[in-house]
């Protein structure tokens, strides 16, 4: 079993050409907030990838909450943006997902061996749900959907804190050096920092979302881990890994 790092579009084509466990990892904020949805006690997430099909998807689900995020803040006509501060308000309800970047990632590397979400909240969690599938894993930081040159630097560091929380001594392929330069600095600046310094925190700092950026860099603060589970006309039906 080997570990690779690939960013992006380029990650899902292969974890589903080579049939390896595909884990989209978009730190701030589709992972987290996937992840804490289904801790919170969401019954399941459907992750599409545009905003018409998570309105047309209502048709299926017509009690379900819209949950996500253009630009950072919530589409019109959805319920709640794409915080994981506002899971809560999903408990026993079906939820609709969509997300500028990381809900698209899913959706394209659906076909690979099995498609997760992960994040830093459940690092540790998600190492140990994707090692059970005994297959090459893939973890694939997000990036950003309209911009390959997008600096996603804390979609890197959630990657690298999922193997790192895979032990010391994990096989590496595609993208090892990146792996040991994020290592390097996630031991020396810290999680918090890196999330802080991000790019992408700006945008969110723009919109008022500063909490998230802290609560996103949290460690292991919850051992939920969202899998997808079967793909319809929309997306993907996707459900909490945790005991299955």
């Amino acid at each position: 079993m080997r570990w690779h790092i690939i960013e992006g579009e380029a990650g899902c084509e292969f974890s589903v050409k080579h049939q390896c466990v595909a884990v989209v990892v978009d730190a701030l904020r589709a992972s987290s907030t996937a992840a804490q949805l289904l801790y919170e006690g969401a019954r399941e997430i459907l992750v599409v990838r545009t905003v018409e099909e998570a309105i047309a998807a209502k048709v299926l689900w017509p009690n379900a909450l819209l949950y996500g995020e253009r630009g950072g803040v919530p589409p019109a006509g959805f319920d709640y943006g794409n915080s994981p501060l506002e899971a809560g308000n999903a408990r026993d309800r079906q939820v609709i997902f969509s997300t500028t970047t990381g809900a698209g990632r899913m959706v394209s590397a659906w076909g690979a061996q099995a498609v997760y979400l992960g994040a830093v909240i459940n690092a540790a969690q998600t190492a140990c749900e994707v090692q059970k599938q005994g297959s090459d894993i893939v973890l694939i930081p997000a990036g950003l959907s309209d911009d390959d040159d997008f600096d996603a630097q804390e979609d890197w560091v959630g990657a690298v804190a999922i193997a790192l929380a895979a032990g010391p001594d994990i096989q590496l392929g595609e993208g090892k050096e990146q792996y040991e330069f994020w290592k390097t600095r996630i031991e020396s600046e810290g999680l918090p920092h890196l999330f802080a310094t991000a790019p992408h925190a700006s945008k969110l700092r723009a919109v008022g979302m500063d909490k998230d950026i802290v609560y996103c860099a949290r460690k292991d603060i919850i051992d939920t881990v969202p899998r997808g589970m079967e793909r319809n006309q929309w997306g993907i039906v996707t459900r909490a890994a945790t005991g299955l």
